[in-house]
């Protein structure tokens, strides 16, 4: 297959609807040659945040001197982006080499009786393969669901060094639950048999599913104290902060949860450490301040500013209007906003209304997606602010720019499914800042 044959063969692969198990992804790996075994790994979960802390960890250990492989979902505007070794996405010609491989194991997994493995399942894989055939020193694995039952936690107790567990929030709720010590159960499914795990501090019922999970399997659990640091100076060109007797830490990425998410990056470094990895003070520094994450209160454009973010769920809006409001304080946002249908994206609109000057509804390209037109008319029953559709994304910005004053901000938000789209608007390529 070449390239494009992979990816119609990987992106078209049916949904099983709600059967997931692990049995499935252990026969792929084993077919091709248990490529997962032997790589060391941090596995990072959570519901709000795990890209992120997982770039943070990658950068620090990449400015370390390590082979760093990164696995993360979805992608913004390139397949590719999600599989990279030290910043470099998997070359358009390993990926096709190892999808036609892939493809030629799926058959023998099915004759076993199983289902055929998902998307996700077959990115999984994918990524395994090229990580082992790079001799990656270390992957940091982002988990995609959940993490019990994920395709990613098929690795071997002995080849995870670290587990994190970041923000809990509610999302997948028709696969994880309807309450926070539910979803954190889920989550909490990879921590491994004596393993090390790294929590962000977070709310009492759900900290407790982890130190709970973490005595059954007789790990060693450590928590990440992130509320208590101190914000020293944000603007638009980064945040300045102190964590646990470090002065001084800057990130180039905006927000006070962003804050939290590189603290917590901060104590799965520690962790590393402890095992014998060898980081200094200025690579860990190094790496937080190069870390990028593309589509996170990103800066597009100055006068008047533009901010893309992918908050799609209660947390990620309430998190994102926190950081304008700290940013902007008392400024209404032109907000485009685009949702998909089965996320909450009523209780997101209810966070957004007190902060919005005008809306520019806009369909994400998404079979998920919300409408533009259904949007506009749940945002007329719930306020008096003003909305209109549009039939696509560019002509949503345009407006919204043709509409702002210099001084004013333009907010783009409610799909990380749109974010591609918006930064190909503005001149961004992938991964670029």
């Amino acid at each position: 297959m070449n390239y494009q044959e992979s990816l119609d063969f990987i992106l078209g692969t049916p949904n099983p609807g709600g059967v997931y198990e692990r049995n499935v992804m252990q026969s792929l790996l084993e077919k091709l040659g248990n490529p997962h075994m032997g790589v060391k790994y941090v596995h990072i979960a959570g519901t709000n945040g795990k890209g992120t802390t997982s770039a943070f960890v990658a950068s620090v250990l990449r400015e370390a001197g390590y082979k760093t492989g990164l696995y993360t979902s979805p992608f913004i505007q390139r397949f590719n982006e999600r599989i990279q070794v030290n910043g470099e996405q998997i070359p358009d010609e390993d990926l096709a080499r190892i999808t036609t491989k892939i493809a030629d194991a799926v058959p023998a997994v099915m004759a076993e009786g199983r289902r055929r493995p998902t998307i996700f399942e077959l990115i999984t894989a994918l990524g395994f393969c090229w990580f082992k055939e790079q001799q990656c020193d270390i992957v940091v694995l982002e988990v995609g669901m959940g993490g019990r039952l994920d395709a990613t936690n098929a690795i071997l107790d002995e080849d995870s060094v670290v587990s994190a567990m970041v923000n809990i929030g509610f999302d997948h709720m028709e696969f994880l639950g309807d309450t926070l010590p539910l979803i954190a159960g889920e989550k909490a499914g990879i921590i491994k048999e004596k393993g090390d795990v790294v929590v962000y501090g977070q709310s009492p019922e759900v900290e407790q599913v982890f130190i709970s999970k973490a005595a059954e399997k007789h790990a060693t659990i450590s928590r990440s104290s992130n509320e208590y640091a101190i914000v020293r100076h944000m603007d638009v060109r980064g945040t300045t902060f102190d964590f646990e007797g470090r002065t001084g830490l800057k990130i180039s990425l905006l927000g006070r949860y962003q804050v939290r998410n590189a603290c917590t990056a901060v104590s799965v470094c520690d962790r590393l450490i402890a095992h014998g990895w060898r980081i200094t003070e200025e690579q860990l520094r190094a790496g937080l301040e190069k870390a990028i994450w593309p589509g996170r209160v990103e800066l597009l454009r100055q006068d008047p500013v533009v901010i893309v973010d992918g908050a799609h769920n209660p947390q990620g809006f309430e998190a994102l209007m926190e950081t304008m409001e700290l940013l902007f304080p008392g400024k209404k946002l032109n907000i485009v906003l685009g949702v998909l249908a089965d996320k909450d994206f009523n209780a997101g609109i209810d966070i957004a209304i007190p902060h919005a000057k005008k809306f520019y509804a806009v369909t994400p390209p998404s079979y998920r997606a919300l409408d533009a037109g259904e949007l506009a008319e749940d945002i007329r029953e719930k306020s008096e602010v003003p909305v209109a559709p549009f039939d696509s994304i560019p002509a949503a910005i345009e407006a919204a720019l043709a509409e702002s004053d210099k001084d004013d901000v333009i907010a783009i938000l409610g799909s990380l499914y749109q974010v591609g789209d918006v930064r190909s608007y503005f001149g961004r390529n992938s991964f670029e800042q």
